[in-house]
């Protein structure tokens, strides 16, 4: 049931993707760019920890609804 370490890479190279982009758009002067490619990374991020935390919550629920 541990998670693999694949997840845990993707989200640290689009947290260093995102930092970078977010870095060289700042030093430009396009701010408001920055911001949004900020934002689209944290949803981005936001949905793969969804979706990990879906998968638990089923596990968790095949567990105590066992039908055996």
């Amino acid at each position: 049931m541990g998670i693999d370490v694949d997840i845990i890479f993707k989200i640290a190279g689009v947290g260093i993707v995102v930092a970078f982009l977010h870095t060289i758009l700042d030093q430009m002067g396009k701010k408001e760019y920055a911001q949004w490619v900020t934002l689209f990374g944290f949803i981005y991020i936001l949905f793969m920890v969804a979706s990990i935390v879906d998968e638990l919550f089923q596990k968790i629920k095949s567990v105590f609804l066992y039908q055996g």
